[in-house]
């Protein structure tokens, strides 16, 4: 098997493990990890050979697009304070923590080489923390802390590795030049993003084909975090930046088909690239117990310390923060998603797993200095790093489903749901006044207006039957049922003409690009359906 078959494999697992992980009620990044343990010992499959350069260009860019589509900039705005109390103030905790203790008990590890090493385990993975989450029915505030922790703790936690880096390739380190690089990264990388989102938006809309939407979109990610890397500007920021950009102005709210589409292939794309990543991160562990050399026992003593202060730490921080968090927001009544309970505070912790970046970052390391000599203690940052990843995203990642049935901790379902009414209301309201607006203008016959009108409001109705009394429940329902007998039998019916559509391109002397138009016709007419 070659690295072009292996990458295939993985592919094709990042598919499977989705159901899979659905029916054992297990997340996806978890199954995809184990999956490449058992790839890893299987002799046929070769060690992975990607060049560290190209992990985190490559990986980090669309699964960062993705998960911004999930969110928006008004949600990180109410949210901003719980989120830099775990994005920034506590990767900071975590590197200083880590680094005290590997500079204590590794031998050999200078201090730069140890800030380095707990700025990569800091940050929690952003994929697999939103996946696992998300499948669990959690709080939708937690998953909105989660998210936006996810999307910015990886800035603050590159950039710091950086700085360390620097300085334990020169042998030389200066707070004043440190501080100042980090406040640069963070100006060109908000620069670039917002130059490269108004250069997408301007260009989205003069691209009327929603391939060529999508294609763009596929191509921002990765052009925003080179540029401003290229620019010495962090180049995960960048991209979060132009996705928030775009995810705010960029959207049109008549472009049904480009939206459905769009959605569709980001799913796609965050299915594969997520299952690849992780599977890598399982395929990996193969190389790096190579570097223990008959010091397997000490180094794995070591990781255990380091993974304790990693956990502990976060613990140790997320309950007085959330307890500040919620007195904070008892006085001042801010709008922003808080977890409400010590229950909620701990699945928050649990969920704290790390994956791709720290992967990635740990085999980016340098492999020599400016003097020449090997990188300082590198093989056994990279074992501890992976001991870190293979804990927290294995045992947490196997065990947060149970924690969070144990503790009772479940989705509001009552307040989305009266969100969805008040939404769905005002959806048809929009549709009522509107016709009323047309209706004005045009003198619309009154059996038109009295049909339209009972679809404006059979639009809220549709969305959340609990917005109507029980009496047009009723009526409602029994529309609905008629609707969807002429649903079924108008299925059936395109079905057929799909069928002879297809049917005629095997026909001698048959036009394929007139066959695909047609087809093309009856999909849409399909998806238009009432």
């Amino acid at each position: 098997m070659d690295q072009l078959a292996l990458l295939f494999v993985l592919l094709l697992g990042a598919v499977v493990m989705v159901p899979l992980g659905d029916r054992l009620g297990l997340p996806a990044p978890v199954l995809m990890t184990l999956g490449g343990v058992v790839l890893a010992l299987v002799p046929a499959v070769p060690e992975v050979d990607v060049p560290p350069d190209f992990i985190l260009p490559l990986v980090l860019p669309p699964l960062l697009y993705a998960s911004v589509q999930r969110t928006s900039w008004r949600q990180f705005a109410a949210n901003v304070r719980p989120i830099l109390l775990l994005a920034v103030a506590l990767v900071f905790v975590t590197t200083a923590a880590v680094a005290a203790v590997a500079y204590t008990v590794v031998p050999a590890l200078p201090l730069a080489a140890a800030v380095a090493l707990g700025a990569l385990v800091a940050p929690p993975d952003p994929v697999a923390a939103t996946a696992v989450a998300g499948s669990l029915g959690l709080p939708r505030r937690m998953v909105s802390i989660l998210e936006g922790e996810g999307l910015f703790n990886d800035v603050t936690a590159i950039v710091l590795y950086h700085v360390a880096i620097a300085a334990a390739v020169s042998g030389s380190f200066s707070w004043p030049d440190a501080l100042g690089e980090f406040v640069l990264s963070a100006v060109v990388a908000v620069v670039v993003g917002l130059a490269l989102g108004w250069i997408t938006h301007r260009l989205m809309g003069r691209l009327d084909d929603a391939t060529l939407q999508i294609g763009l979109t596929l191509l921002v990610p990765f052009v925003s975090y080179v540029v401003a890397e290229e620019l010495q500007g962090s180049g995960v920021l960048a991209v979060l930046t132009t996705a928030l950009f775009l995810a705010e102005y960029a959207s049109d709210a008549d472009d049904v088909l480009g939206r459905l589409a769009g959605h569709t292939f980001w799913e796609v794309v965050d299915t594969l690239v997520t299952g690849v990543a992780f599977g890598l991160i399982g395929l990996e562990l193969h190389n790096v117990f190579g570097t223990a050399q008959d010091r397997e026992w000490q180094m794995v003593g070591w990781a255990a310390v380091v993974v304790a202060v990693v956990v502990g730490v976060r613990l140790v921080w997320l309950l007085p923060a959330g307890w500040l968090a919620k007195k904070l927001h008892q006085l001042r009544d801010y709008d922003e998603e808080i977890p409400l309970s010590w229950r909620e505070s701990v699945v928050m912790w649990w969920a704290g797993m790390r994956g791709v970046a720290s992967v990635a970052l740990a085999l980016a390391i340098p492999l020599k200095t400016d003097a020449g000599e090997p990188f300082p203690a590198r093989d056994e940052i990279i074992f501890i790093a992976f001991a870190v990843i293979m804990a927290t995203l294995v045992c947490q990642g196997l065990t947060l489903p149970w924690l969070v049935r144990r503790l009772g901790v479940e989705a509001d379902t009552d307040v989305r749901r009266d969100a969805e009414r008040q939404l769905a209301i005002r959806a048809a309201r929009a549709a009522k006044r509107r016709l009323k607006e047309i209706d004005e203008a045009e003198e619309l016959p009154e059996d038109l207006v009295e049909q339209l009108t009972r679809r404006a409001y059979d639009v809220g109705a549709r969305i959340s039957p609990d917005m109507v009394d029980e009496e047009r429940r009723e009526a409602y329902a029994k529309r609905v049922q008629r609707l969807h007998d002429i649903q079924r039998i108008q299925r059936e019916m395109m079905s057929a003409a799909r069928h002879e559509v297809l049917a005629a391109r095997s026909e001698p002397g048959s036009d394929p690009e007139v066959v695909d138009r047609v087809l093309r016709h009856l999909d849409v007419r399909s998806l238009r359906a009432p």
